[in-house]
């Protein structure tokens, strides 16, 4: 049966619904009628005759649309059967076959609005109404499609956030699921940013606008679903293309039924037997469940055929600033010299690094705030941009920075020169002098994140052959980042142009390529492999734009469970495709026999369709592990 369409939406569904029903119910009226009334068969007659016209009604509707747009469907083998069943008098079994057949029309209807039902709670999720702030610090109540960019909006705990921006004033937690995937709440702070969609749980925010309407990071998302849902797979572009095939050989099998055995029965049998619902639904009910179980856990999938193409990938190929690491600086060694603790060493570098901005300095705050080490205001702050600082910390000068800052202002110190020459291989460094005396140095790297080395085991174990690593970053680093996650081959010092090299050379020889990157500085790679895959692309255009799947947050799990999801997808497809074709070679082959009734044919046809629909929705559950933890 074809599915409903899109456009006649829920409210078609229900009225089938009703139709059904309402159908049933005359049905089932004129056998009661014929077992308690024998004497007096016409009431019971037209009663049958009442419901089999208006459960009919609708399938003879679908096939005479149809008919008229010149296509040829399966619709039209019920529709004959239904016919063919009230022709020869036979009401009750034209009624009880109009009633499974209307049901798979139903659950097909509702399947199909199912598949739209993930756009429609994104939709909802965005407010029609936002609080923007006026000139005179006002705020009014406005319609969303009003909202531009660089406009002023105040949310409230519980409202949700209207569209991308900012936060200039206040802190929270948010609920970032619909975007991130993450079933944790995130702390906010002013500066950071915050998606359209997601709700604010505790306090006051101000948010300058930075993207509105279809812009939005949760616009992007509805285009990535619908754009995935129009798309097909092979095999389901091969279904249509012998569609229009099917029906005419089974009109030509029921053709020749008819002229060999005159056997009404066999050939309504073998008309509702051949409908292949169950072999129709074998795919996209698969895959609605794998991307509905990705989408949840924040994998965006552009085309299904990309959701295929991935339980093919035996190559990985990843970038590491920003995907196998966080991206940002942390201290990793506090190395003060003899005579000089580490507290010391920490407090005065961060607090002579206390007024700037630079990463470096951003690390040993942050090192400081949570070993609970208070820190104190610099005076004297002068900064040489690509050098160090110096201050006055406590009426002491504190110098920090690179070697030759230390140097071109007068410390002269042998462990200087030796640590950094034999100390500091594959981490940046701070060299620290208090009052013309060197103290010691400050160890930082882009922190590898903490479930990288599990992610690739477990690519590893699901048989991936390759698992590279390539980086624009030091041989030193790298070879500290591969050391740290166990991944044995990687290339340092590259090139946008050398990473894309790298792909096509893994192509060349024979493997199937993802490879996985920030979306910015990889977008070259990310388009040369078979699938590009975006980290953290919640608020990226350019990540959304230039992969073809989008891990909405940067939890490298999603790697593996991509892989085990689009595997799992596959054989749910082919479970499904035998399923529907055991139902019609087996149905066609009994009702030519004369061993199937037009009512059992019925039934069984509602069975196939009905055990593919389950057997799909075994998808949905995959990765819920992710969630628990």
């Amino acid at each position: 049966m074809q599915v409903a369409s899109k456009a006649e939406g829920q409210s078609h569904s229900w009225l089938l619904l009703g139709s059904m029903l309402l159908g049933a119910a005359l049905v089932l009226n004129s056998f009661l009628a014929r077992t308690f009334y024998p004497a007096n068969p016409l009431a019971g007659d037209i009663s049958a005759f009442l419901g089999a016209l208006i459960l009919a009604f609708p399938i003879l509707r679908t096939a005479v649309i149809d008919l008229w747009r010149g296509k040829l469907f399966m619709n039209e083998l019920v529709a004959m059967a239904v016919l063919a069943a009230m022709a020869s008098g036979d009401y009750q079994t034209a009624g009880v076959i109009g009633f499974f057949m209307l049901l798979a029309l139903v659950i097909e209807t509702r399947s199909a609005e199912g598949a739209h039902k993930a756009i429609e709670n994104l939709i909802r999720m965005t407010p029609s109404t936002a609080r923007r702030i006026a000139a005179d610090g006002r705020d009014e109540e406005v319609e969303v499609q009003q909202l531009a960019v660089g406009d002023m909006v105040r949310v409230r705990p519980g409202d949700n956030i209207p569209a991308d921006g900012v936060i200039r004033n206040g802190r929270t937690t948010l609920n970032e699921a619909t975007i991130t995937g993450e079933s944790l709440p995130r702390d906010k702070e002013p500066g950071e940013e915050v998606f359209a969609g997601t709700q604010n749980l505790t306090g006051v925010l101000d948010v300058e606008v930075t993207r509105v309407g279809d812009d939005t990071t949760l616009g992007k998302v509805q285009e990535l679903i619908l754009a995935a849902e129009q798309t097909k797979l092979p095999i389901m572009r091969m279904i249509d293309r012998y569609a229009r095939y099917y029906t005419p050989v089974i009109l030509m099998l029921a053709a020749l039924i008819w002229f060999f055995t005159e056997d009404w029965n066999r050939v309504i049998a073998l008309l509702i037997i051949a409908c292949p619902c169950a072999f129709i639904l074998a795919t996209p009910t698969a895959m609605v469940a794998a991307l509905s179980a990705a989408a949840r856990l924040g994998v965006l999938v552009k085309n299904i055929s990309n959701l295929e193409e991935a339980s093919r990938i035996d190559t990985f190929v990843l970038d590491k600033t920003g995907t196998l690491t966080t991206g940002v600086l942390g201290v990793s060694r506090l190395a003060p010299v003899a005579g000089v603790d580490s507290s010391s060493l920490l407090f005065d570098a961060g607090s002579a690094e206390r007024h700037s901005n630079h990463p470096a300095a951003l690390a040993l705050q942050r090192l400081a705030e949570e070993v609970d080490l208070e820190l104190v205001d610099p005076l004297d702050f002068h900064e040489e941009p690509g050098q160090g600082i110096r201050a006055r910390v406590n009426g002491a000068e504190i110098l920090a920075g690179r070697v030759t800052w230390l140097q071109a202002n007068q410390i002269d110190d042998d462990r200087l020169i030796r640590d950094n020459q034999e100390q500091v291989r594959g981490l940046s460094a701070i060299f620290i002098a208090k009052d013309g005396t060197y103290q010691g140095w400050v160890g930082l790297e882009d922190q590898v994140r903490p479930e990288a080395r599990e992610s690739l085991a477990q690519m590893a174990q699901l048989g991936v052959k390759r698992l590279a690593m390539v980086t624009g970053d030091r041989r030193a680093v790298a070879d500290m980042v591969a050391r740290t996650v166990a991944c044995t081959e990687w290339k340092a010092e590259c090139l946008p142009h050398e990473k894309v090299a790298f792909v096509e050379e893994a192509r060349s020889a024979g493997y199937r390529v993802a490879f996985v990157g920030d979306g910015v500085n990889d977008a070259p790679a990310l388009a040369a492999s078979h699938i590009g895959i975006a980290m953290g692309a919640a608020g990226s255009d350019v990540a959304i734009h230039s992969a073809t799947i989008a891990l909405m947050n940067n939890d490298l799990r999603r790697l593996p469970f991509l892989i085990d999801l689009s595997r799992s997808a596959r054989v749910v497809i082919h479970q499904n495709i035998a399923i529907g074709g055991f139902f019609i070679l087996g149905g066609l082959t009994i009702s030519g026999l004369g061993l199937l009734a037009p009512i059992l044919a019925a039934i069984m046809h509602n069975a196939g369709s009905l055990i593919v629909v389950f057997n799909s929705a075994r998808l949905i559950r995959k990765g819920e592990e992710l969630d628990e933890r």
